[in-house]
């Protein structure tokens, strides 16, 4: 077997193997596990997540996630518990404390501690028979059968099974609160995620200029608006009025002259399209987005009650990131 071919089946499997052991987890949600979430929906005090080793990078994410998805928590490393950093629980707090034997000294030293000081302990665990899993008030069993690596050693499927079983934790509670895309908007304000659930059409169109011109407007009256206003296109609206009627594009210019043998005396009613695609200012940005994708155009008009305020242009969305 070449070098290639078993660089492949070794990714596979390890993929594969990380899959099932996480499928598995499913079986493992039990009464425990649904205790778990309820007494943290009412919790007074902080969730502390905790652990050593490999189990505490997978504490950091945990801790992130529930952080963005309404559950406010701290991460507390096993090691330096015990040496000073102990005295952030109080006893309100909850820690879950991540380990896949349970019976790591640390731990040993640390759960006891805990207990004194009246917080409930939740043992994320792959041994439901450890030293942990034994003085926990609840059990989250994150049992793996074997690592993925070849030696059993390196900490790959059981921690794969660990950050898994946090994020059925963190969404479980996301749910129970009904935690919603608005609330996920204000706790994530910064980057394209956050845009794409708060930004509004009316916080981007204002500052593009807003070609228009009257359904009688002369071929030269359209081409200097739309060149004058630099948007690929000009709002078509009845006389007198700012009511929408159609649109005109360069695309419309270009099959106008394709079209017709002679350009004069052609007005903007007879090429442009009418009843074209519109958003409302109060419509997301990302709704913008999506409509410009599936419609495969780089402009979208802005109306109110049918009345032609601006333009939103592709543009604005590049520049503001959601693309």
């Amino acid at each position: 077997m070449n070098l290639g071919n078993n660089i492949t089946l070794t990714a596979k499997k390890v993929l594969n193997d990380e899959a099932q052991a996480i499928a598995r987890l499913a079986d493992f949600i039990d009464e425990s596990f649904e205790k778990c979430v309820q007494t943290l929906l009412h919790l007074k005090g902080r969730v502390v997540v905790t652990g050593i080793g490999k189990s505490a990078n997978i504490a950091t994410k945990i801790v992130a996630t529930l952080n963005s998805t309404g559950t406010p928590a701290l991460f507390m490393h096993a090691a330096d518990a015990i040496h000073g950093d102990l005295g952030m629980i109080q006893p309100e707090d909850f820690v879950i404390c991540i380990s896949k034997s349970g019976n790591t000294p640390e731990i040993k030293v640390l759960v006891p501690l805990l207990k004194r000081k009246g917080a409930r302990l939740a043992a994320l665990v792959s041994s439901t028979d450890s030293y942990l899993a034994k003085c926990a008030d609840f059990v989250l069993n994150a049992n793996v059968e074997r690592e993925a690596c070849p030696h059993n050693l390196a900490p790959t499927t059981s921690t794969t099974a660990a950050l898994a079983l946090g994020d059925a934790l963190a969404v479980s509670l996301l749910e129970a609160r009904g935690f919603s895309s608005a609330d996920f908007a204000h706790l994530h304000p910064g980057g394209s995620l956050g845009k794409r659930l708060y930004l509004k059409v009316e916080d981007i169109y204002t500052q593009n200029q807003a070609p228009q011109v009257t359904e009688n407007a002369s071929l030269k009256e359209i081409i200097i608006e739309i060149s004058s206003k630099r948007l690929g296109a000009t709002a078509v609206v009845k006389d007198g009025t700012t009511e929408l009627v159609g649109i005109i594009t360069d695309g419309d210019l270009r099959r106008m002259l394709n079209k017709y043998d002679s350009t004069q005396g052609i007005l903007a009613g007879d090429i442009m399209t009418p009843s074209p695609l519109t958003i409302e200012p109060d419509q997301y940005a990302a709704e913008a987005l999506a409509i410009m994708q599936q419609k495969s155009i780089t402009q979208l008009i802005v109306t109110k009650a049918g009345k032609f305020e601006g333009f939103v242009h592709l543009h604005d969305l590049l520049k503001e990131g959601l693309v």
